[in-house]
């Protein structure tokens, strides 16, 4: 008889409340795979949006939820050549794109929506699917890194190729916008963030933001970024999306870049100003592997260290979520296996 596991897995559409803990059969291992001992998840907005609406996403129920995960190797297929057992491991967002560009096939292969999740006690990987942690993190502050941090990464640095001297826009204080407050901020670039609350603000100063604009009072925020920068930033990581991104193409600069990654409020905009500023506006959608890779380089080059708003323990993982809902959080909230 095979050995069993807990794994959270979204089996209707019934939301957060239905989510539940099941037994499920550890997977097998193959010739080309790792056998992982979970450790730690963190949660993303898509991870919340994916168990409360699992139907317009065409997932296949039951479904282990999460894309984020860290933990320990147990076991290695024959033909693994890249990891031993007891090596810290994360897992890559997508199990198969290694580089290059996107893909259909690499699109399939992302975690916690159309390949299963990792909030479950085991897993096996395929091997270009996981990446060494760094030594300084520990699992909990690893496991925040596939989904958030390669999306930052992903943006200013891979694409963006952000310098010092250069001025970044980030939207809020979730996860992505954090490693991109702290990756901007490793290149030398200087950091405007917009928030609603002056406390997040305070927290993002200490973290290096060189100036913060409460929008919830100052409702033409743009025209504040603008004066700060005489006529506009370099950067935009606009994870606000149709609600915030008339104001961030007015906050950019000639010839700056909007970096397109969330979709958290409503909106409507025209694109005219698009054209007439010249501005380049790329879509992000996590990172490939390889990327993911060199960001961990960096990310042990100078210690740094990802913030965790809260966690919570495996039993309480619908917590995580409900906190993920409120919109109350500074930065990541991780579920400790």
């Amino acid at each position: 008889m095979k050995k069993q596991m807990n794994a959270y897995e979204i089996t209707c559409d019934g939301g957060i409340e239905t989510l539940r803990s099941n037994q499920r059969e550890i997977p097998s291992l193959t010739p080309n795979s790792v056998l992982v001992k979970i450790r730690a998840n963190s949660i993303n907005y898509r991870d919340l949006m994916t168990i409360k609406d699992p139907v317009s996403r065409a997932i296949t129920f039951p479904r282990i939820p999460n894309s984020d995960g860290s933990g320990e190797v147990i076991a290695v297929g024959e033909n693994v050549s890249e990891f031993k057992t007891g090596d810290r491991v994360v897992g890559a967002f997508f199990e198969s794109w290694e580089s290059g560009n996107i893909t259909q096939g690499a699109m399939t292969s992302a975690r916690g929506g159309a390949a299963e999740g990792l909030l479950c006690e085991y897993a096996v990987s395929p091997e270009c699917g996981l990446v060494l942690v760094p030594d300084h993190l520990s699992f909990m502050e690893a496991s925040t890194l596939p989904c958030a941090g390669v999306t930052a990464w992903h943006a200013l640095v891979e694409k963006g190729c952000v310098k010092a001297g250069d001025t970044v826009l980030i939207i809020g204080t979730g996860g992505v916008s954090l490693f991109a407050l702290q990756f901007a901020i490793l290149h030398g670039a200087k950091v405007i963030l917009v928030s609603s609350s002056d406390e997040k603000i305070r927290s993002a100063k200490k973290l290096g933001a060189w100036e913060g604009i409460n929008y919830s009072q100052t409702k033409d925020w743009h025209n504040a970024v603008c004066e700060l920068t005489a006529g506009g930033v370099d950067h935009v990581v606009e994870t606000g999306g149709p609600g915030t991104l008339p104001q961030s193409i007015e906050a950019t600069r000639l010839g700056g870049h909007i970096w397109l990654i969330g979709v958290l409020t409503q909106g409507q905009m025209d694109p005219i100003n698009i054209m007439r500023k010249s501005i380049h506006v790329q879509g992000i959608y996590v990172g490939h592997r390889s990327m993911f890779k060199s960001m961990n380089s960096a990310i042990a080059a100078n210690k740094l260290h990802p913030v965790i708003f809260e966690s919570f323990g495996y039993a309480m993982a619908k917590q995580a979520y409900l906190l993920m809902e409120s919109a109350t959080h500074f930065g990541k909230i991780v579920i400790d296996m």
